[in-house]
């Protein structure tokens, strides 16, 4: 295994663009690498387009192929960004098809494009999370860091609760 960063990206709101007042968001080319370049992060990371795609739009089939591209992956350590809406179901497919990695997801409840969003600080913990934390699947948003099977969304709140 390499000891680099695997990224892949699926969509959800932290890859969303707003395009004016008549229009809805969109989900446009990834925003990640950009995020990364002004992060300046410094340590080997490869980066991955899977989809482009609200996680409420997400089948089993899509699920599975992020879990295939996990598991083939050279890389031991992977932060996969996806909507928030079904990270929780991505994390329980990821923990049971690929064992022995460290994977966080991460995502933004606003759009990375814009100027007030969690997507940098959330990124930048979901980095942290794989370099540090032992393999397993977690989540990491708002400034905290869940086990990716024990934790839910509270939509209400606008964030997520551990289990």
């Amino acid at each position: 295994m390499t000891s680099g960063i695997l990224v892949l990206t699926t969509g959800g709101t932290i890859d969303k663009n707003y395009f004016d007042a008549l229009s809805e968001y969109q989900i446009v080319d990834s925003g990640i690498p950009a995020l990364l370049a002004e992060a300046r992060v410094a340590l080997p990371f490869r980066l991955v387009e899977l989809m482009r795609k609200d996680s409420l739009e997400l089948s089993e089939a899509d699920r599975a192929l992020i879990a295939s591209a996990a598991r083939e992956a050279p890389e031991s350590r992977i932060v996969v960004t996806h909507g928030t809406d079904t990270m929780t179901e991505t994390a329980k497919v990821l923990a049971e098809a690929v064992p022995g990695k460290t994977i966080c997801l991460t995502g933004a409840l606003s759009p990375a494009r814009f100027s007030e969003t969690d997507a940098n600080f959330n990124l930048g913990m979901a980095f942290a999370v794989v370099q540090t934390a032992a393999p397993g699947v977690y989540i990491a948003m708002s400034g905290q860091v869940f086990d990716g099977l024990k934790v839910r969304k509270d939509r209400a709140a606008g964030k997520f609760v551990a289990l």
